[in-house]
């Protein structure tokens, strides 16, 4: 335990002194919430994905596919998921095609459009700059439904936190909890975007390279047992898709898990990685590193939670009390401690690159698109900055409070605030950077109408069972688009917009066209 503790405490203060770094810069607004548009590719693409995936990855996926892989051995306890494999399975599908549509068909043309476009710094602002909404009511909107939605997902990191230091030290959950938030808060408040993107760099790098080793080394110390439950276990892949006689993992789950993908163009905090690259051309050798991360930290998530289902075993005294924890209880079974250390480093920094990204989307959108359009629009910017920082505090307090609830699921939670967000804004930053036609009022009705369907299925609609239980996203998402589409057929854009889409389009051809002649 103390050397698990000492590499805990290394990395953590790694981590604040990072913070600590980047504060002594003094940042300016635009340094402070975009980084001043500088990312490289390999901190474009790690502070991206790494911001992407969370704790989940190291606890949620991994936990599902064990509490699956349980189901096949023929344990039936309270842990047991019958088709949680199958589920892990094409949830990872939908992420990773959805994320390398993200790269391929939203990256660069919102790179370069939220640039000319008055130099938007958050995505809220630019909407509003992008549909020459004068009003402001695109910001507020956009502003509330981040602040709401990414409260609840930041929330899903402190409780993942939360179980990773009361299960390796034993503490009681609420202390836990509280460490954990204090530490995500500190560096994300003294360093803002910048500090966050470098800490996602060796975040992302570190969860890499556990990720690999942990399901290796795992199935290396099988014993002869134990490798005959995992041949049970692994049954699960050969019934990926329904039975002939309609038995199995159900068409409509399987298109549920796939819809995950359609959240990827609406996560403010991973479209911001975009915005901040240091140029168009950043983009390409970035989507190159971040495709191939998500494909193999994926995989090997899942396969952590199949093959820990055999190493661990079904005698009820050695099933885990919960299943998200199996990533933390095999590492501390296979490795020595100061090792084990480092690997549970892992999911302490999955779960701190995605809080700190969210923190600051959600604090930097109250400050600039609620604050200032609201409550005081003659502030300047060293008020914006500092009703961020505070309002950063604020929130991580409340969705501390949300945390509080020891036996919350970060997958359901992660999956909830994910489709809110999916669908309100991922509809209308796909069709806003694709149609010059679409308008202020169709992109205002797009957002609400993604956010209200989403909540209308997951708290009355999924109570009835059958269709009406699909994942919400998919209702929301092509809800949305269609009360886009519809809205902009009756209402109008201005010449200047349609200047500046043509503008945009203008500027990412030119680069499509450099590229062939180099080919």
């Amino acid at each position: 335990m103390t050397g698990i503790l000492i590499i805990f405490i290394l990395y953590l203060g790694l981590m604040l002194g990072i913070g600590f770094w980047f504060n002594r810069k003094k940042l300016n607004l635009n340094q402070y919430l975009l980084g001043d548009r500088q990312l490289n590719p390999w901190v474009t693409a790690m502070s991206a994905q790494a911001s992407d995936m969370s704790g989940w990855l190291l606890t949620g996926l991994p936990g599902l596919a064990y509490a699956g892989s349980l189901a096949y051995m023929g344990f039936s306890g309270s842990l047991s998921t019958p088709y949680g494999i199958q589920e892990a399975f094409w949830t990872a599908v939908g992420l990773g095609i959805g994320t390398v549509l993200n790269w391929l068909l939203v990256a660069r043309r919102l790179r370069v459009y939220t640039e000319i476009s008055n130099n938007s710094l958050t995505i809220p602002s630019y909407l509003q700059n992008r549909f020459r909404d004068k009003k402001g009511i695109i910001c507020v909107v956009t502003g509330v439904v981040i602040v709401f939605f990414f409260t609840i997902y930041t929330s899903s990191m402190f409780a993942a936190g939360a179980k990773l230091f009361s299960n390796i030290f034993e503490l009681d959950y609420t202390i836990a909890l509280i460490i954990g938030a204090v530490v995500i808060v500190g560096y994300t408040f003294l360093g803002g975007f910048l500090a966050v993107s470098w800490t996602d760099l060796i975040q992302g790098l570190l969860m890499f390279f556990c990720l690999i080793f942990v399901p290796i080394f795992m199935f290396c110390g099988l014993d002869a047992g134990q490798s005959d439950l995992l041949a049970k276990a692994m049954a699960a892949f050969s019934e990926l898709l329904p039975q002939s006689d309609g038995s199995g993992y159900s068409w409509m789950s399987i298109i549920g898990a796939i819809a995950w993908g359609l959240g990827y163009c609406g996560m403010p905090h991973i479209l911001v990685r975009f915005m901040a690259c240091k140029d168009k051309r950043t983009i390409k050798p970035a989507a190159t590193i971040a495709i191939i991360w998500v494909a193999i930290t994926m995989a090997a998530a899942i396969l952590i939670g199949v093959i820990g289902g055999a190493y661990l075993g079904i005698d009820p005294s050695a099933v885990l009390g919960d299943s998200e924890q199996v990533f933390m209880q095999v590492v501390k079974n296979l490795f020595p401690p100061v090792v084990a250390g480092i690997m549970l480093s892992a999911i302490l920094a999955a779960i701190m690159s995605t809080a700190d990204s969210q923190l600051l989307v959600a604090s930097s959108s109250f400050a600039t698109d609620i604050f200032k359009r609201l409550i005081k629009k003659d502030a300047t910017e060293k008020q914006v900055l500092l009703v961020s920082k505070i309002s950063m505090v604020v929130i991580a307090a409340i969705a501390l409070v949300i945390a509080l609830d020891p036996n919350s699921s970060v997958f359901d939670v992660v999956s909830y605030a994910w489709a809110g967000l999916g669908a309100s804004f991922g509809p209308i930053i796909f069709i806003s950077l694709y149609s010059k036609k679409v308008t202020c009022p169709a992109a205002i009705a797009g957002i609400c109408t993604g956010a209200g369907t989403t909540l209308l299925f997951k708290y009355v609609l999924a109570q009835f069972g059958g269709i009406w239980a699909i994942y919400e996203i998919l209702p929301g998402f092509i809800f949305s688009a269609i009360v886009i589409l519809v809205v902009s057929k009756f209402t109008k854009t201005t010449p200047e917009m349609e200047a500046e889409f043509d503008k945009m389009k203008r500027l990412v051809n030119e680069d499509d066209k450099k590229e062939e002649v180099a080919a």
